[in-house]
């Protein structure tokens, strides 16, 4: 966090490397996120964008209490929600652009095993209501706590537990066991 604070200092002071590191250090999780959110590589890239270039527009006025990486996750959350009601699309299509966000494997047996799993996981959190979505994604990818996920979905934070709690119930009925731990 310290870290964080010292980069932003140096990007608003006229740093030229700091938000490439800023952008590198935070980048890859949020593109992350965002595909696995709207189910669309594609638009994912476009939200992460940006929300960057917003960063860069408002770097001057920004004033955050908890980490940036917190702050960059919940305007990548807030942009994605935004263009789902945008677009009016609330149909996925994770289960055709699964976001491959599994580390890389070891040999060709494994690659073929994860790549299956992880294609079962991207349909079966398709096929979760949007809210219970996010809060699984947000506390599990994102390592959010539920005040911080409460406050994104502005509920209160016992729904955001509930939602969390619901999304993983529903994940493991739709698995039923076919995908290990």
């Amino acid at each position: 966090m310290l870290e964080d604070r010292l980069l932003l200092w140096r990007f608003k002071h006229g740093g030229r490397d700091a938000f490439r590191l800023i952008y590198e250090k935070y980048a890859a999780d949020l593109l992350t996120l965002a595909a696995n959110l709207l189910g669309d590589a594609s638009s994912a890239e476009d939200v992460v964008q940006d929300v960057f270039i917003s960063f860069v527009k408002s770097a001057e006025q920004l004033r955050f209490r908890s980490s940036l990486k917190g702050y960059l996750t919940t305007c990548v959350a807030n942009q994605a929600r935004d263009y789902l009601r945008r677009t009016k699309s609330r149909q996925n299509t994770a289960a055709n652009n699964p976001a491959r966000a599994a580390a890389y494997p070891t040999g060709p047996l494994q690659s073929a095993i994860q790549g299956e799993q992880l294609e079962k996981l991207s349909g079966a959190m398709a096929l979760l209501p949007y809210e219970q979505r996010e809060a699984v994604l947000l506390r599990l990818q994102a390592d959010l706590r539920f005040r911080q996920i409460a406050e994104l979905q502005k509920t209160s934070t016992k729904t955001a537990q509930s939602r969390y709690r619901y999304g993983l119930d529903k994940l493991r009925s739709t698995l039923n066991g076919e995908v290990e731990k």
